[in-house]
């Protein structure tokens, strides 16, 4: 697991870079003000939470392993739902697609949880 979050820590990052370049260039004279800062919100929660998962990859071996597991798996989760419906969101205009952007949030949210729980219980 520990590779595995390594190595998605660093995808999320490089296409977070990607993406924020790309909404600054070239999607600001397509997209109104509204929805380029919808955008820029999904790359901010996926770049903050590439670094948690990051941290989480790093701390793995130190943490009781079910909960470091969890909350990698809820922070990978919560970065495809959260900040991948605001994507397609903004970039479609279907606001249908918001509806997923909560469950995203509640598994961020979790993924911190399960992230404080491990540190709790850590010898």
């Amino acid at each position: 697991m520990l590779r595995a979050f390594m190595l998605l820590a660093a995808v999320f990052g490089f296409t977070g870079v990607a993406l924020g370049a790309f909404a600054a260039h070239g999607l600001k004279g397509l997209l109104s003000a509204e929805y380029l800062a919808v955008f820029q919100t999904g790359v901010h929660y996926q770049m903050l939470h590439a670094l948690a998962l990051l941290g989480v990859a790093a701390l793995a071996e130190r943490l009781p392993a079910r909960l470091a597991k969890a909350a990698g798996s809820l922070f990978v989760a919560g970065i495809l739902l959260f900040s991948g419906s605001l994507y397609a969101l903004t970039l479609s205009g279907l606001g249908q697609l918001g509806m997923i952007t909560p469950l995203g949030g509640v598994c961020l949210l979790a993924g911190w949880l399960c992230l404080g729980l491990s540190a709790w219980r850590a010898r």
